[in-house]
């Protein structure tokens, strides 16, 4: 599976809450790519080189199209959380990500094909000129997540209708207090799949500090273990409609 995570607006916190739902993921092990357009952030957090990374990947894209190919360019956090570290770099890493959704695109298509392999793609503050937008836009699922404030929510209103073209199953995350789920939904008429606390102790953890609660014991990594089902049980879903559609599409044996 390939799932998208961005933002619109503002910084609220689309890299953590990535760590966050690839350490609860309850279906095998989920690695999480940094592509976000700007720079990566992980290689800072964490003390770690830039590669083995997203440009090595963008390179390797260009000859390779199995899905495990992401496997050879993942370093491991501590704890063992699979991570394929961006750039710093905003220019390195566009060029990286323009290489990896032109030339790289059958590597994408496996990694969603995959039963076994899940990559959780932050994509960073996503908008319709992003260069990470391609890599998202083949994603089983794209999770936009915002504070629930008036300047966030009205941007994010802005771009509603565009985002219906970027995923099939795009689901919005609330982060923080605001505005309550239900206004929220009333004003942008979207659902909310899922709030986010805004969890100091959880954050710091999976920001590269040595204190503070694990992913397992931490308010955001039950959170974020309830929204990683949410995100699976919407992407079930979609696939048993799909196929429920082709059995009725199809007569005598023949697809209509």
């Amino acid at each position: 599976m390939l799932i998208g995570l961005c933002s619109v607006k503002g910084s609220p916190g689309v890299t953590t809450a990535a760590l966050a739902m690839a350490a609860r993921w309850p279906v095998g092990e989920a690695s999480v790519l940094e592509a976000d357009p700007s720079g990566g952030d992980l290689s800072a957090r964490f003390c770690l080189p830039t590669s083995p990374g997203l440009v090595s990947l963008a390179a390797a894209a260009r000859r390779q199209t199995a899905a495990d190919v992401v496997a050879d360019h993942v370093q491991r956090l501590t704890g063992g959380l699979p991570v394929v570290v961006g750039p710093v770099s905003a220019e390195q890493a566009r060029a990286a990500l323009s290489a990896l959704t032109s030339r790289g695109r059958p590597v994408l298509q496996a990694v969603a094909g995959a039963p076994d392999s899940t990559v959780l793609v932050d994509a960073g503050r996503l908008e319709p000129s992003s260069p990470a937008l391609p890599l998202v836009r083949g994603a089983d699922a794209l999770v936009v997540m915002a504070r629930p404030l008036a300047d966030e929510l009205s941007h994010l209103a802005s771009l509603l209708k565009s985002m219906a073209s970027w995923a099939r199953t795009p689901g919005l995350v609330l982060v923080g207090e605001g505005y309550s789920n239900r206004d929220t939904e009333r004003e942008l008429g979207v659902p909310v799949m899922a709030r986010l606390p805004h969890d100091r102790s959880g954050a710091s953890m999976l920001s590269g500090h040595p204190r503070g609660r694990t992913p397992d014991r931490s308010a955001l990594g039950q959170a974020s273990a309830r929204l990683a089902r949410t995100v699976i049980d919407h992407i079930q879903a979609h696939r048993t409609s799909d196929a429920e559609a082709a059995v009725r599409a199809t007569t005598n044996g023949q697809v209509l």
